[in-house]
């Protein structure tokens, strides 16, 4: 008993002194510690003390370090690129599929819209070599031979070879010299006429650094179906950024020899754009025109948004009447040199007086209705033209379009743009469109008709910025209306003011 008691004691001395340790050890590591802290505080408040201002480089590498593990390394802390100024024609290199059987023809429709003065950048592409040398006081891009496509796979036994050469011209172009300030790559026929202003207009809406495929559909909804709703269709025209035209010609022959079953260079290239990952941006100012006859009703009731490209001019009739296509296209640049951004842009008003719908297609033709037409009726293309696929109804477009009316009261007057010429005192265009005369059915409505209007003069002021506002159609009203002739003022709505009798 006394041995238990014994050690007992022994026990609770011995943890009474190991507690005297702890308690006097522990100040001493609390003061270590809190000297460390110090020290450290204080050598580092004197480091930055004694950074210099041009030393903040190195104190944002120091908190990249700190943060990067909460955040992506490559995002928001790098600083923003100044803004670049506004792409121009000199950013753009045309690429332009031309056959050497229809070269002789077909150059006078390159003519009519490259400008050599204006540096314009661009190759066309020829299958063989043909007999009429380019001379440089000529005002047509340089023509070059494109290279051997012999070894590349072609199985559609529908289409022609000559699909693999066309499709490869964007990657040729590009390796072409003098291409180190292009932005973008556009493709298209030589039987295509582009508005180089508008093209400008609507690729400034996007970031050229960024991967672009931009274009168009067919108007042919049995065409998109047997190709593809995806794809740009390359006679209308397509536009590819610069880096998408990089990363294109590094994998192009590559992706070429896996689609030898396709028909056209266009959806080779939409597969493309498939493997890279880039869809199609639709801009349907691009027109491929897939359609034959008069185009009168797709012109005539153009969409808004700024005229970009008109193809297949050889299969279509002359857009104005009485004229080969070339004098046609011709007198259609007239406007477009004065303003090309209301180039054949809908204009719909009313005259109250005489119960007449008129519709402006501005520097192309006007249409004049007995009684009134709403605008959702006068906004949908007449059906003027036939569809590709001749055996095709109406309901094989891409696009709503209203029949030609069948009662003789209510087929349109036309005035077709005669001469246009820009008022500098005034700042205003005068344009002048005269009644095409054909035979008009007799009329039993009782109101006054318009066979005795002879023409219309259209007064309007040149709006460069028209596509930098929201797209709307302009306003029209007719200012004065005489037995012989109209007079129209076309301009930017004002508050409140819409198209309604």
């Amino acid at each position: 008993m006394k041995l238990v008691q014994k050690d007992s004691k022994e026990i609770i001395w011995d943890q009474m002194s190991t507690s005297n340790r702890v308690k006097t050890g522990f100040p001493k590591l609390m003061l270590y510690l809190i000297s460390f802290v110090c020290a450290t505080y204080l050598i580092y408040t004197l480091k930055l003390l004694n950074t210099t201002p041009n030393a903040t480089t190195s104190c944002d590498q120091q908190d990249f370090i700190f943060t990067s593990h909460n955040s992506l390394p490559n995002t928001t802390l790098q600083n923003p690129s100044p803004k670049s100024e506004k792409t121009q024609l000199k950013h753009i290199a045309f690429g332009i599929a031309a056959s050497a059987k229809l070269w002789e023809k077909r150059q006078n429709y390159i003519r009519l819209w490259w400008n050599k003065e204006k540096q314009m950048k661009g190759i066309v592409w020829l299958d063989n070599p043909v007999k009429t040398h380019v001379s440089d006081s000529d005002n047509l891009p340089p023509v070059k031979i494109s290279g051997d496509t012999s070894h590349f796979a072609y199985k559609n036994k529908q289409g022609h070879r000559s699909a693999i050469r066309i499709s490869r011209i964007v990657s040729e172009t590009l390796r072409i010299e003098g291409m180190e300030d292009v932005r973008w790559f556009v493709m298209g026929d030589d039987d295509t006429v582009f508005v180089t202003d508008n093209l400008v207009r609507v690729l400034n809406k996007y970031d050229h650094n960024q991967y672009w495929y931009i274009g168009s559909l067919s108007e042919s909804h049995l065409q998109n179906i047997y190709f593809s709703y995806g794809m740009a269709y390359g006679g209308g025209g397509f536009a590819i950024s610069y880096p998408l035209a990089k990363a294109l010609e590094k994998m192009q022959d590559r992706c070429i020899q896996r689609y030898p079953g396709l028909y056209g260079s266009d959806d080779r290239m939409q597969a493309c754009m498939a493997e890279l990952g880039v869809p199609l941006t639709k801009e349907v100012g691009f027109h491929q025109y897939d359609v034959y006859g008069n185009l009168f009703g797709l012109l005539a009731a153009h969409p808004v948004t700024p005229l970009v490209s008109l193809h297949h001019l050889d299969v279509v009739e002359p857009i104005f009447p009485n004229v080969t296509r070339v004098e046609a296209l011709k007198r259609l640049m007239q406007p477009m040199k004065i303003d090309s951004a209301g180039l054949i842009q809908q204009s719909i008003c009313y005259d109250t007086l005489k119960g007449w719908t008129v519709s402006v297609s501005w520097g192309f033709a006007i249409q004049v209705f007995r009684g009134i037409l709403s605008p959702r009726e006068v906004e949908m293309p007449s059906r003027t033209f036939l569809n590709w696929y001749r055996r095709a109804d109406y309901t094989a477009y891409a696009f709503n379009t209203r029949p030609v009316a069948r009662n003789p009261c209510q087929k349109p007057f036309v005035f077709y743009m005669t001469k246009v010429r820009l008022n500098s005192t005034t700042n205003q265009t005068i344009s002048e469109y005269a009644r095409h005369r054909v035979p008009h059915p007799a009329c039993k409505w009782k109101m006054i008709d318009p066979s005795n209007l002879d023409k219309v003069v259209v007064y309007k002021r040149p709006d460069p910025q028209l596509w930098d506002r929201s797209p709307r159609r302009n306003c029209c009203r007719v200012i004065e209306s005489k037995r012989k002739g109209l007079v129209v003022d076309v301009g930017v709505c004002g508050d409140g003011e819409i198209s309604e009798v």
